[in-house]
């Protein structure tokens, strides 16, 4: 892994470190501060948004997706399916990724992957209503309401649509200035292009030993995810969002308490983790812990970066890490991702963070 970078907060005593470099060429050493692409941490804030809308009366949290959203959901499907169940991932509908990436088409089956569409379509501007209607039209991945539910990212991109048809702005503006902003978040924000401003480190995407060496995918046009995974943040920023999360200062108790309220989800990688709206407890973090409590936060991949923030119940203990390389396991006969010394490295950093 050429770098990571983390701040650990407890109480009033905050920690940053950083080890490794940000630039494979000249060596350029990574530190605390970096900018950093957080993959699909941004759910976290889009599920707030929606949420704040639901606060306010104007969007209902167990009305129909079809009541608001007619074209996109129609019919018996838009009638099933609801706000709450995008939120959760229970919706049934399909992850839009491997219609949009013609090389990932047999996702998951990753050994019959390629990476190819990674560099193809680097700076392609995709529609979200085309992405929407891509998973849409997909078979279902379950009913709606059932459980476990399935990830996927036609369930943000449905709700950042949504945001907009009830705020009559964009979701990126709206989560902007009324989460990341309320928040007091000053190096966060969604990219206006390919790039990312301000000091950043460069993201090394391995697909899996596919890309040897990994290439830097840094430059990538982000809106193959929009308001599912394409915010900008630091990990100062992160805790202090979460840490306003929890505290009530984003949305009301009513709202958080449905945010941490879980089912069972299977994730892309296949494991089956408790997911809230837009929240999820950290695996092997838990109330059973003597004196630790659960920890609430999210993860997030992008082409070549990775990011993990979780704050724990009462907001005193919190961590977000950052790595600038993705899938570095190689894979077995099977297609399985094969162990590699780095799941226990980065495993153990989170626990010494979290726990001390």
């Amino acid at each position: 892994m050429p770098g990571v970078f983390a701040e650990v907060r407890d109480g009033a005593h905050r920690w940053r470190g950083a080890a490794g470099v940000a630039d494979l060429d000249p060596g350029r050493p990574v530190t605390a501060g970096l900018r950093h692409r957080v993959g699909s941490v941004t759910k976290t804030f889009t599920a707030a948004a929606v949420l704040q809308q639901v606060d306010s009366g104007v969007i209902g949290l167990d009305a129909p997706v079809g009541r608001y959203l007619p074209r996109l959901l129609p019919g018996e499907r838009g009638a099933a399916v609801t706000v709450r169940m995008l939120l959760n991932h229970t919706s049934g509908l399909a992850e839009y990724l491997p219609y949009a990436y013609p090389s990932l088409r047999a996702f998951p089956a990753l050994a019959d992957t390629r990476p190819d569409s990674l560099e193809d379509l680097r700076f392609t501007r995709f529609d979200p209503v085309e992405l929407i209607e891509m998973g849409v039209a997909a078979p279902a991945v379950g009913a709606p309401g059932g459980t476990p539910g399935v990830y996927s990212n036609t369930n943000y991109l449905l709700l950042g649509r949504l945001l907009e048809q009830v705020t009559g702005t964009t979701a990126e503006r709206y989560i902007t200035r009324n989460v990341i902003e309320r928040a007091g978040l000053r190096d966060t924000g969604f990219p206006s292009g390919p790039t990312v401003e301000g000091p950043h480190s460069r993201l090394y995407e391995a697909w899996f030993g596919m890309i040897d060496p990994p290439r830097d995918h840094s430059v990538h046009d982000m809106s193959w995810v929009g308001p599912a995974a394409s915010l900008i943040s630091t990990v100062a920023d992160l805790n202090r969002f979460y840490g306003k999360l929890l505290a009530g200062e984003i949305v009301g108790p009513s709202s958080l308490a449905q945010m941490q309220r879980t089912v069972p989800v299977v994730s892309h990688e296949g494991r089956t983790l408790a997911y809230g709206l837009g929240l999820h407890p950290m695996e092997g973090a838990s109330s059973t812990e003597p004196g630790q409590g659960t920890f609430w936060g999210h993860g997030g991949t992008v082409w070549g970066g990775g990011t993990l923030a979780m704050t724990r119940a009462d907001g005193r203990r919190q961590m977000a890490v950052a790595v600038n390389t993705q899938r570095w396991n190689r894979l077995d006969s099977s297609g399985r991702p094969l162990p590699h010394p780095l799941d226990d490295a980065v495993a153990a950093l989170y626990r010494v963070a979290m726990h001390g």
